[in-house]
């Protein structure tokens, strides 16, 4: 069975190092990059299935290199987890809203890392899956999501959504009319393990919603105070 294949982009030699020799214990296989340039020298070559970026580099910062690497087609649903000692709210929301899948502030322990890589990847691996078996559209008001080929389009329209904003939109589709909690976005689409707060939801609903909005359907989805989310019924 292949290995999983995690790229670590971080300028500090010694988290490297020690992020690089966990990771490789636990059966990943293990590329690291200590600048963007690096990383994408390694990225042109391989498809790695998780990368942990971090903010302070040399030559690029983390938000701009995940900022180019959301607007790639090659690695557009790359799952990114953000590393860096930033730990201020404003920083994890602005990463949140870029497409980052997680984030962890240094310093952290193995395990955590460890944990959080395992959730990403067996979170993304179980939609792939999820993805493979179904093959049926799904409309509303010339709103058309096509689970097979995970695009979605308004008329001749495609929308440029990442990975976790299509499966919230999807998953509020597939349940119109019925109030989807926080708590239940979390666990089908971040995983068990995820160590997020429910305001992780929040963010990506609302820049989904920045989205649809282009489109005339900024009131499709219906916020439920306290609760979660609805998509509304036709």
């Amino acid at each position: 069975m292949e290995k999983v294949k995690i790229l670590i982009v971080d300028d500090e030699e010694h988290i490297l190092e020690l992020i690089a020799y966990n990771l490789s214990q636990n059966g990943f296989k293990v590329f690291t990059a200590t600048c963007i340039q690096e990383a994408d020298r390694i990225l042109e070559d391989e498809v790695v299935d998780l990368t942990l970026l971090d903010i302070m580099l040399p030559d690029m910062d983390g938000m701009t290199a995940l900022k180019k690497y959301r607007s790639n087609p090659k690695t557009q649903n790359m799952p990114i987890i953000m590393v860096t000692a930033k730990a201020e709210e404003i920083d994890k929301i602005i990463g949140l809203e870029l497409g980052a899948d997680d984030y962890i502030t240094k310093p952290f322990s193995v395990r955590e890392v460890v944990a959080r890589v395992n959730a990403v990847v067996r979170r993304n691996q179980r939609i792939e899956k999820s993805t493979n078996k179904e093959a049926q559209e799904l409309n509303y008001k010339g709103l058309r999501l096509d689970i097979e080929s995970h695009t979605v389009f308004f008329g001749d329209q495609q929308l440029e959504l990442t990975l976790k904003e299509f499966e919230i939109l999807k998953i509020l589709m597939q349940n119109k009319g019925r109030v989807m909690t926080r708590e239940v976005l979390l666990d089908r689409i971040w995983g068990y393990e995820y160590y997020g707060e429910t305001r992780t939801v929040d963010v990506h609903i609302r820049y989904l919603r920045s989205k649809l909005t282009q489109y005339g359907l900024e009131d499709c989805i219906e916020t439920v105070r306290g609760v979660g989310y609805r998509f509304t019924k036709e």
